[in-house]
C-alpha cells in the first residue's frame, strides 16, 4: 500500500524530511522517521536541498532474512516566508557581507554564465 511518508524500492526505503534554512547552514541533529520509529540523524553544516543521506540497516528485511535494506533520506531545505523586518535585515546584512564567497557552486555557475556571453 502507498505510505504517506515512505516509498519502497526492493528492500530499501526512501523518504524526504524538511529542515530549516538555519539547520542547513549551521548543521543540526534532527529526528528522522524510519519504519522502526525515529532515529537521530546528523545534518552536516552547509547541506544543500536535494542531498540524500543514508541510514544503514533501516530498510526492509529481505524475504530470506539474509539482509536488511537501507533508508535514504532526501533533505528538503525550507525557505522562510513572511519574514519580520528584523529577520529581513539580518539576511540582507548576511548577503552583503560576502556570502557569495561561501558558495563555490554559485561562483562556478556565474563564471560559466559569463563565458557564454563573452
Amino acid at each position: 500500500k502507498p505510505h504517506p511518508i515512505f516509498t519502497r524500492d526492493g528492500i530499501n526505503v526512501y523518504c524526504e524530511i524538511p529542515i530549516t534554512f538555519t539547520q542547513a547552514a549551521l548543521g543540526a541533529k534532527v529526528d528522522a522517521p524510519t519504519i522502526d520509529g525515529t532515529v537521530e540523524m546528523k545534518i552536516p553544516e552547509g547541506i544543500q536541498s536535494g542531498t540524500v543521506l543514508k541510514i544503514k540497516g533501516k530498510g526492509i528485511q529481505s524475504y530470506r532474512g539474509e539482509a536488511r535494506g537501507d533508508e535514504f533520506v532526501k533533505i528538503k531545505v525550507l525557505t522562510p516566508k513572511n519574514l519580520s523586518a528584523y529577520q529581513r535585515k539580518l539576511l540582507q546584512d548576511f548577503d552583503s557581507n560576502g556570502s557569495d564567497n561561501n558558495n563555490p557552486e554559485q561562483k562556478s555557475f556565474l563564471d560559466k554564465l559569463k563565458g557564454l556571453f563573452s
